[in-house]
């Protein structure tokens, strides 16, 4: 009989314990798909869903407020995906808010997360729909890894070819590097022409005393001033038309102040002519 009793105990607390573990099972995979509290839903369209399955997070502003519940294949190029939200956040999330699907973390489960809009004031209703932002998939930035190596390595040919060509090359680019001779031929005749250019400059300040051409340089200038007076009008004339538009415009600003404050004083007087008359 105390063999009996010892099992029949043993078994109770067995079963307690049991049954305890499964009420917290459920009650916590319940709160993570949100079967518990008020709800409401919202979807999204996508051209393709990179891996989100039913039962993912839904974050917003990196809280976690929902669940994936449906994903239905509309046709070839669009899936819908229908989202259990907490009834909590939909204050927060306006119909100009936009959809997107992530990773959590570098090689996670995937994740949507609803951005917030910048516009709109008006809170997303039950069953209600916002848009969707393609991501960005691995194999698109995989592509663009290639192709940046591929450029690469292309440079580096590139720069070998002409390091090559530098050394054991007979151009004049190389000769001028390796040559001596050359290097300075090319220093005196940039010299050459620093001095012709000095000189060029010296014989134009000479013709401009020279009485044969004299007359025209004071031509030259004399158009060059008449330019820079007119360019210095146009400015002025515009300066003050900008000030003419700014007085109009102050102007009638308080022509309009004016009459409100009159328009504010009769009906100040009609409301007690009203009330004497009451």
């Amino acid at each position: 009989m105390e063999k009996e009793s010892g099992y029949t105990w043993k078994l109770g607390m067995f079963v307690t314990i049991g049954l305890l573990l499964f009420i917290m099972a459920v009650y916590f995979i319940g709160k993570q798909q949100n079967l518990f509290g008020s709800t409401f839903h919202i979807s999204s369209q996508f051209k393709t869903v990179s891996g989100l399955e039913v039962g993912n997070n839904v974050r917003f502003s990196g809280i976690n407020v929902g669940t994936v519940e449906q994903i239905q294949l509309k046709n070839d190029s669009t899936v819908r995906v229908v989202l259990v939200m907490k009834e909590e956040v939909r204050k927060f999330i306006k119909t100009d808010a936009t959809a997107s699907i992530g990773s959590d973390g570098l090689m996670g489960d995937k994740v949507l997360t609803i951005s917030p809009g910048a516009k709109s004031q008006k809170e997303i209703e039950d069953n209600g729909q916002i848009a969707s932002v393609d991501g960005i998939e691995m194999h698109d930035i995989m592509k663009s890894v290639k192709k940046s190596v591929d450029n690469i390595g292309v440079i580096s040919d590139e720069i070998a070819i002409f390091s090559h060509s530098m050394n054991n090359g007979n151009g004049a680019l190389a000769r001028l590097v390796k040559d001596d001779k050359m290097a300075n031929s090319v220093s005196n005749t940039l010299s050459n022409l620093e001095t012709g250019t000095k000189g060029f400059s010296e014989n134009m300040e000479a013709a401009k005393s020279n009485f044969l051409f004299r007359g025209y340089f004071k031509k030259k200038e004399k158009e060059k001033k008449e330019k820079q007076e007119e360019r210095k009008e146009k400015q002025e004339e515009k300066k003050e038309k900008q000030e003419e538009a700014k007085k109009e415009k102050e102007e009638k600003a308080a022509k309009e102040k004016e009459q409100k404050e009159k328009e504010e004083k009769q009906k100040q007087e009609d409301a007690k002519k009203a009330e004497i008359k009451n």
